[in-house]
């Protein structure tokens, strides 16, 4: 039996690969259910054999020592993303780290869509107009806003969210393009951002966070675009310039936008608050209950084989 760190709640059922292995679960007494300080995690780092976290908890290299120095062999993270662990230190340190893909690429897809919906009919004004009594009735000319059947949805990264995004705008009689790092060999391929940009009614990303990637959509990006066009991001905040996402929108040189992710969340920028034409969700790309149960077991799973001597399919 090995000691395995849950360091938030996870949905019911969602930790019965451990309890099934008959693995101790050290879990955080939190009703508030907060991230651990980072005290805390290299405290459970030293004294437990397995983790399992979430994209909140920032496995840095300081908590990996103090499981090396202690008896971590692996950390399970409960997302598809791993920014929020060193991971280049954990395989040196030999901590093995596994993710959750594939799980919540339907769910996450749906969201993405919900938000090219909302972004390009300017939903979020018409609801806030009727919710605090600026509507005057129906009108010819109020509210106006973009179709989204028969657009043309620019993917940046072509995964298996994007692509799963893509099925959707086939419903939608959407022309849909792609671009990625390397060729796809797929009909729809862009090889430059900036065309992608300049043809997309909407654009939606679907990129990891790297170094190459932050700020990736800053205001000479977002130039490219039309003034028709509209933006998502279901990946990651820091892909995105956010002040220079709020120029464009209040310089009218941008339509819209939907976002489920923030540099700095859960602080947001206080200009996005005040955008105009823009829809905000606090990151719930995988919130539904099926989904988030899914990705808790994988990330237990992922702990149990290591701990099992197994080399699990998800492992990073």
């Amino acid at each position: 039996m090995a000691r395995v760190l849950v360091t938030r709640r996870l949905t019911p059922g969602g930790t019965d690969p451990l309890l099934d292995a008959g693995h101790e679960i050290v879990a955080p007494n939190d009703d508030d259910d907060v991230p651990l300080t980072a005290d805390a995690l290299v405290e459970g780092a030293a004294a437990c054999d397995g983790m399992v976290c979430l994209l909140t908890d920032r496995i840095d290299a300081v908590v990996l020592q103090a499981g090396h120095h202690g008896r971590l062999r692996v950390v399970g993270n409960a997302a598809v993303g791993y920014d929020n662990i060193d991971v280049a230190t954990a395989h040196s340190l030999g901590i093995a780290v596994c993710n959750t893909p594939g799980v919540l690429d339907a769910t996450t897809a749906d969201l993405a869509f919900l938000l090219i919906l909302a972004a390009a009919r300017n939903i979020s004004a018409a609801e806030n107009d009727l919710r605090h009594g600026r509507w005057a009735g129906w009108g010819f000319t109020t509210h106006l806003a973009h179709d989204v059947h028969g657009a043309t949805l620019g993917l940046v990264g072509y995964g298996r969210i994007a692509q799963a995004v893509a099925r959707r705008a086939a419903g939608f009689d959407m022309e849909v393009l792609h671009t990625t790092r390397t060729p796809t060999g797929l009909p729809g391929y862009v090889e430059e951002l900036g065309e992608l940009l300049n043809r997309s009614d909407i654009v939606s990303l679907h990129v990891p966070l790297t170094e190459s990637t932050h700020h990736l959509i800053g205001a000479a990006e977002l130039a490219l675009m039309k003034p028709t066009a509209v933006l998502v991001n279901t990946a990651r905040g820091p892909v995105i310039d956010e002040n220079a996402l709020v120029d464009a929108l209040e310089a009218g040189t941008l339509h819209g936008a939907g976002l489920d992710v923030f540099e700095g969340e859960p602080s947001i920028n206080p200009r996005l608050l005040g955008a105009p034409r823009i829809t905000l969700l606090p990151h719930i790309g995988s919130a539904t209950v099926a989904t988030r149960t899914r990705m808790a077991r994988l990330a237990c799973q992922g702990v149990c084989d290591v701990l099992a001597w197994r080399t699990p399919p998800n492992l990073i």
